[in-house]
């Protein structure tokens, strides 16, 4: 009985990590699409409405199907990734739950990640989250493929994703100094 059991934990143990390999390959050809869809679509130059309806949409579609969700949000077929751009989540412990392009973001702490002028903007994302429900945020952040720090501009909204309180996110760049001010009141 005791080796049968043994046996039944080892081959468990087997499959399980055999299965995270695998995870871990298609989380990364699924970054790669997301990726390339991003870069697809980036002719069409992104607003801050056109990103307010999409993380409107996205947190619809969490609050409705939580986690089973993230599905729909990434790879060469999602609405999601639209304009060179892409829907992220983060729990309010500051856990990445779900990034299309960077997947090896998932599950690691972004609390602590900082612009160049040491904004600790996750922080700011999820405070907007707990104290408005939703709102905008500017930082500092390369473009994709660049080096030097260009202000980036992020809508965050607050959902429900299989019970715990999430922030649904999109950033864009190129929003002029005006727009952002009044964006960010």
């Amino acid at each position: 009985m005791k080796k049968a059991f043994v046996f039944s934990l080892c081959t468990a143990a087997i499959l399980s990590m055999s299965s995270g390999m695998l995870w871990a390959q298609t989380t990364e050809a699924l970054a790669n699409e997301s990726t390339a869809a991003c870069e697809a679509s980036a002719s069409v130059k992104a607003t801050p409405d056109m990103v307010k309806a999409k993380v409107d949409e996205a947190c619809e579609l969490i609050n409705k199907e939580g986690s089973a969700g993230f599905a729909k949000l990434q790879g060469k077929d999602s609405p999601f990734i639209f304009a060179g751009t892409y829907i992220w989540i983060n729990d309010f412990d500051g856990i990445m739950l779900m990034h299309p392009i960077k997947y090896k973001m998932n599950g690691n702490n972004v609390l602590q990640i900082k612009d160049s002028n040491g904004k600790m903007f996750f922080v700011d994302f999820i405070e907007v989250c707990k104290n408005k429900g939703l709102g905008w945020v500017d930082y500092l952040w390369p473009k994709p493929g660049e080096k030097a720090p260009s202000q980036k501009l992020s809508y965050v909204k607050k959902a429900v994703c299989d019970g715990k309180d999430v922030v649904v996110g999109c950033g864009i760049y190129d929003v002029s100094p005006e727009e952002i001010a009044t964006l960010t009141k």
